[in-house]
């Protein structure tokens, strides 16, 4: 059964952070050059909340506010859903479907393990499938 542990293991664990004062427009930025939608917010070696193009959107964008002045610890978003690197992708689907959320962390005993997102998800979901269609075409045509 795929777990969260699954998909860290294909894609890595690279996880990129940002303090809490720091700017918004500092995030955004941050977010643009690693091509990434969601940032975790660390302080003192803890993970303190998530910030992502939605809470920018919603929270400084609609808002009108300044992403120069909005510090992240504004708009993040709080207290952070997250999973353990064991949960199976089932689980962790159901999760973020319930809570409208796509971006989940993933911790184990040594704290953020990394994070998978509902792309992730579906990628490993589509290769799966690939790989049975493959394996099915193969026994019924006799294709080795």
């Amino acid at each position: 059964m795929p777990t969260a542990e699954t998909i860290l293991a294909q894609k890595g664990r690279d996880v990129v952070t940002i303090v809490p004062d720091d700017s918004v427009h500092a995030a955004a930025n941050l977010m643009n050059q690693r091509g990434i939608g969601g940032l975790v917010v660390s302080e003192d070696g803890q993970m303190i909340g998530i910030i992502t193009e939605r809470d920018v959107l919603r929270r400084v964008v609609a808002e009108r506010r300044d992403p120069a002045t909005t510090t992240v610890r504004e708009v993040m978003t709080t207290p952070v859903v997250s999973c353990r690197a064991e949960a199976k992708l089932e689980e962790c689907s159901a999760v973020m479907t319930a809570k409208r959320i796509r971006h989940l962390p993933v911790a184990d005993d040594d704290g953020l393990a990394g994070i998978i997102t509902t792309g992730d998800i579906l990628a490993y979901q589509v290769e799966d499938q690939e790989a049975t269609i493959q394996y099915l075409n193969s026994y019924i045509f006799n294709v080795r």
